[in-house]
């Protein structure tokens, strides 16, 4: 039993990703991080990261993350917090738990219930024509049996 001991097999290598398949890379809880993190595939920070982010994925900020960046990537999730710029051509999503101070630029922004986003955003592409409203016409009031004509007329003297 404990004398004995087995044949000990052999570790298979590890198979390689099949190409263009993304990888997933992880800044653990532990990492504080300072400079320019550029990558492909997913990237999920669950640290403390301070800097510039391009990543040909997808950025994953985890909920005791805290990140303070100018951030390219395709689409991002934010349930930590985030201070700075993201430019994603896809989605932005901001958690439940996120926090974000800053500008986003986006094909779409999805804020959940609870997530909290304080500054500008801006959607890509051409702006559409903004509605231009009608005035609003006075209606006359009565007041104390008298009938008071709110309307301006620009025939009137003193108009």
């Amino acid at each position: 039993m404990f004398g004995r001991s087995k044949p000990e097999k052999a570790l298979a290598a590890p198979k390689p990703a099949s190409p263009g398949a993304p990888m997933e890379t992880v800044l653990g809880p532990t990492c504080v991080i300072k400079g320019v993190l550029q990558g492909d595939g997913t990237i999920r920070v669950e640290g403390i990261f301070e800097g510039s982010m391009e990543i040909s994925g997808n950025l994953m900020i985890g909920e005791n993350a805290r990140v303070r960046a100018e951030v390219r990537a395709t689409n991002v999730s934010v349930a930590g917090m985030l201070i700075g710029k993201i430019h994603a051509s896809g989605r932005v999503e901001i958690l439940s738990t996120g926090k974000v101070w800053g500008e986003i630029n986006a094909g779409s922004l999805v804020i959940d219930e609870g997530g909290y986003f304080r500054g500008q955003s801006v959607m890509p592409g051409a702006e559409p024509e903004f509605p231009m409203l009608e005035a609003p016409r006075a209606e006359p009031v009565e007041r104390e049996g008298r009938v008071i004509d709110l309307s301006v007329r620009e025939d009137t003297p003193g108009a």
